[in-house]
């Protein structure tokens, strides 16, 4: 490196097709060396940007490598706020990785907005929090001008996020918080506890379940609640743990008319079927808007056990017809 930077006809400003310079690529490898004898050449941009709008500062912030960015930071001539092409600085993809150090480096500057939405309208804290870097997690919540409920363009907030990816501890950190509302739907009226539910995380489920602010039964847009996505996807535990609920309604119907057995039956998900039948509130025969029930879903889609079960049922008709006339055989 030395001794093309010492001769007068290299040029270390030229760029690849990706719009990259050597100073660039030194500081994806993070060769701390190699970037401050860039640093001191005259005639370099330390602030620019490839075609992706991708700095060295960002690429260094990415790679967590923190004595790199404290030399893009030294500087008057680097913009540490500066977005790339998808509005991600520095700071959001420190925060995005858990870089703990590097994201305390940026917070401490008081040129750096710590709320800056990229173009999906979602801050630094959603990522962190979504991914479940509680270090980092714990550095957004210290500050005043943080918003820890902030949406982002679909209406999802950190702690939706986090609910839905199972970080156990970050969803401790949010819920500790007077300013985060644990019920917020977002566009599609799905809360924070419906995407734990779909996730299956039993832990996630139990602390939002504890808390008297949460309606264990809200239904999403579609009229979908958080058993009825319990049940989609099988998780026999959150099953469970919404069933023990005197507030949830085992049999409430989506907006297309079915309940959550009938989905249950559908998936052929054998032990969630059986904690249906063992109650007393649940119509094991109803039917959907075009007339399916729960024992044509399951003969529709060869499950014999869920067929079995349903047949043992004096409540059930084994001859019941849909809106088009096909019974279950």
């Amino acid at each position: 490196m030395k001794q093309f930077l010492g001769r007068q006809d290299a040029n270390p400003e030229k760029a690849d097709n990706l719009g990259r310079t050597a100073l660039l690529y030194a500081t994806i490898k993070g060769k701390e060396l190699v970037v401050k004898q860039l640093l001191a050449r005259q005639g370099i941009n330390p602030d620019k940007s490839d075609c992706n709008g991708s700095t060295p500062l960002i690429e260094a912030a990415y790679g967590g490598h923190g004595s790199v960015v404290k030399q893009f930071l030294d500087r008057q001539d680097v913009n540490p706020d500066k977005p790339a092409n998808d509005g991600r600085t520095p700071l959001w993809w420190a925060a995005l990785h858990g870089q703990e150090l590097v994201v305390k480096q940026l917070l401490d500057r008081q040129d750096v907005n710590p709320e800056r939405l990229d173009n999906e309208g979602r801050a630094p804290l959603s990522y962190a929090a979504g991914l479940g870097h509680e270090s980092v997690v714990k550095w957004f919540l210290a500050r005043q001008d943080v918003d820890p409920d902030k949406p982002d363009n679909e209406d999802r907030t950190p702690l939706s996020y986090t609910a839905f990816n199972g970080k156990v501890s970050v969803v401790k950190q949010l819920l500790d918080r007077l300013d985060v509302n644990p019920n917020k739907p977002d566009n599609e009226g799905k809360t924070p506890l419906l995407y734990a539910a779909v996730s299956g995380d039993v832990s996630v489920v139990k602390q939002l379940l504890d808390r008297e602010d949460v309606s264990p039964d809200k239904p999403d847009n579609e009229g979908r609640t958080p058993l009825w996505w319990a049940v989609d996807h099988g998780h026999e535990l959150v099953v469970k743990q919404l069933l023990d609920r005197q507030d949830v309604n085992p049999d409430m119907l989506d907006n297309e008319g079915r309940a959550p057995l009938s989905y249950a039956a559908r998936k052929g998900h054998e032990s969630v079927v059986k904690q249906f039948l063992y109650r007393q509130d649940i119509s094991p025969d109803k039917p959907d808007c075009w007339g399916v029930s729960p024992l044509i879903e399951a003969a529709s889609g060869g499950h014999e056990s869920v067929v079995k079960q349903l047949l043992v049922r004096q409540d059930v008709d084994p001859d019941k017809p849909d809106n088009e006339g096909r019974t279950p055989l």
